[in-house]
C-alpha cells in the first residue's frame, strides 16, 4: 500500500477509542496498522522516530515539575497560600470566592497543573465557601474554573509539550503565559464579585489588620518563593526550564520536609509512585503520535489540511476564530496532552503560515485546551471539583457554563491582542 486514505485513518484512531482503549494505545494500534500495510514507511524507520522523539531534554522538565507539585501538594503549602490571600482580599464583597481564584493563580505557579491546582485549592476553599453561605454548585465551578490557570500560569506542563512539538522556545511559552493568565484571574474575580453581590454570597468579613497581614506572609513566605525562584531563574536566564524543574523539586523537598515538617520521608515513595503515573500517561502520547506526525507528512495530508482552511479564508481573522472552535470542541473530548500531540502539527505551520507568531498561538491553543477541561464529557477539573464537593456534576452547570463564558471572553481577548502574550517576551528577549 503506497498511501492510506486519511478516513481510514480516522477510524482506525477513533473506533478503539469509542471501544475504551486509551488514547495512547488507539495511536500505538493505528500506526501498527499503517507500517505493517503500507511501503512508505518501514518498521525501523518508525521504531527510530518513537525513540528520538522521546530522547528529548526540554521533555525532562515534565517529570521534575509533575514532581515539584506533587512535593508542595503534600506539603502544606496550599493552606499557607490561601491564608495570604484571604489577608490581602479582606472585606471585599465575595471575598473568599476572590480568595479562591488568587490562590489557584498563585497555586499554578508552583504546580503548572490545572487538575493539581483544583485539588489544593479547591479541597479546601469549596468546603469553606459552602460554609460562608456560598451555592455550593458555585464554589465547585469556581475552583474548576479557576484551576484552568494551572497550564497558563507558568511553569506549566502543555507549554513544554507544545513547545516540544512546535520547536518553540519553552522559555518563551513561560514568558508569554505570564499575563494571559492574569487576565483568566482578573475577569473570573470580577465575575464573582458581581454574582457575590447579586445573589449575596459569603458573610460580611472583618478587616485583617497589618498585622495579621504581615504575620500570613510570613507563614506563607515559603510557599510564595517557589515561583520568584522557577520563574526568575528561567527569565534571569540563570537556568534552563528542565533545570528549574530540578531546582524546584530540591527546594520543595527541603521546605516540605524540615520547614514546614507536614511530609515524612516514609511519605516519599508514595509521592514519587505518584508522579511517574502522571509523567506515563503524558510520554505514553509523545511517541506514537510522533510516528504519526511523519506518517501524516509521507503522505501530505497538513498540506491537503491547509488548502481546505485556506478555502475558507485566508484573514487569520478568521481563521483564528475557526481554529479556536475546533480545538474548544476537542477539548471537551479529548486531554490536553493528546490534543497537542495529535493537532498540533497539523495546526500550527497553518497557523504560523498566515503570520501569526508560533508563541501566541501556543498560548491561544492551551488556553483553549484548558477551557476543555472544565466542560463535559470528559473535564477533569469538573470531576474533581464535583467530588470535592459531593454532588453530581450536572448539578454544578448552572454556574459552570457562564464561568466558562468567561473563559472564552478572556480566549477571544488573548487571541485578537497578540501583544498580551508577546509583550513580556520582546521586553525580556
Amino acid at each position: 500500500m503506497t498511501a492510506i486514505n486519511p478516513g481510514i485513518l480516522v477510524l482506525l484512531f477513533f473506533i478503539p477509542m469509542f471501544l475504551g482503549v486509551p488514547i495512547g494505545f488507539a495511536l500505538g494500534m493505528m500506526i501498527l496498522f499503517v507500517t505493517v500495510n503500507s511501503t512508505f514507511i518501514t518498521s525501523d524507520v518508525m521504531v527510530q522516530t518513537f525513540f528520538t522523539s522521546c530522547d528529548s531534554f526540554p521533555l525532562l522538565a515534565v517529570p521534575f515539575f509533575v514532581l515539584a507539585g506533587d512535593i508542595m501538594l503534600n506539603g502544606g503549602l496550599s493552606s499557607r497560600i490561601i491564608d495570604f490571600a484571604s489577608a490581602c482580599i479582606g472585606r471585599l464583597k465575595g471575598s473568599l470566592g476572590i480568595v479562591t481564584v488568587c490562590a489557584c493563580m498563585i497555586f499554578a505557579a508552583i504546580s503548572g497543573s490545572g487538575p493539581a491546582t483544583v485539588a489544593a485549592i479547591g479541597g479546601l476553599m469549596i468546603p469553606a465557601m459552602v460554609k460562608d453561605n456560598y451555592d455550593k454548585a458555585f464554589a465547585c465551578s469556581l475552583a474548576a474554573t479557576a484551576g484552568a490557570m494551572g497550564p497558563i500560569i507558568p511553569p506549566s506542563v502543555l507549554f513544554i509539550m507544545y513547545g516540544v512539538m512546535a520547536q518553540v522556545s519553552v522559555t518563551d511559552l513561560f514568558i508569554a503565559g505570564a499575563i494571559p493568565g492574569v487576565v483568566m484571574a482578573v475577569l473570573l474575580a470580577l465575575f464573582v464579585y458581581v454574582t457575590a453581590k447579586k445573589y449575596n454570597f459569603g458573610t460580611e468579613k472583618e478587616k485583617k489588620s497589618t498585622r495579621e497581614k504581615l504575620h500570613a506572609l510570613n507563614e506563607g513566605k515559603w510557599a510564595l518563593l517557589v515561583p520568584v525562584i522557577i520563574l526568575g531563574g528561567i527569565y534571569g536566564g540563570f537556568v534552563t526550564p528542565t533545570e528549574a524543574g530540578v531546582l524546584a523539586c530540591v527546594y520543595a523537598l527541603i521546605i516540605s520536609l524540615f520547614v514546614h515538617k507536614e511530609i515524612k520521608i516514609k511519605d516519599l515513595p508514595a509521592i514519587f509512585i505518584n508522579t511517574c503515573r502522571t509523567t506515563g500517561y503524558c510520554m505514553v502520547f509523545v511517541g506514537p503520535a510522533t510516528v504519526l506526525g511523519k506518517i501524516l507528512a509521507l503522505q501530505h495530508i497538513p498540506d491537503q489540511l491547509a488548502n481546505a482552511i485556506y478555502g475558507i479564508s485566508t484573514n487569520p481573522v478568521i481563521i483564528l476564530l475557526v481554529v479556536n472552535v475546533l480545538f474548544l470542541v476537542l477539548g471537551c473530548f479529548m486531554e490536553p496532552v493528546s490534543s497537542i500531540i495529535i493537532f498540533g502539527p497539523l495546526i500550527v505551520p497553518i497557523i504560523t503560515g498566515l503570520g501569526v507568531d508560533p508563541v501566541h498561538f501556543g498560548i491561544v491553543m492551551v488556553l483553549n485546551l484548558v477551557i476543555g477541561m472544565c466542560t463535559p464529557p470528559v473535564g477533569i477539573n469538573m470531576f474533581i471539583a464535583s467530588g470535592i464537593g459531593k454532588i453530581p456534576p450536572e448539578n454544578m452547570f448552572k454556574w459552570l457554563f457562564p464561568m466558562i463564558g468567561v473563559l472564552i471572553v478572556a480566549l477571544l481577548i488573548v487571541t485578537y491582542v497578540p501583544q498580551l502574550s508577546l509583550f513580556l517576551v520582546n521586553l525580556i528577549g
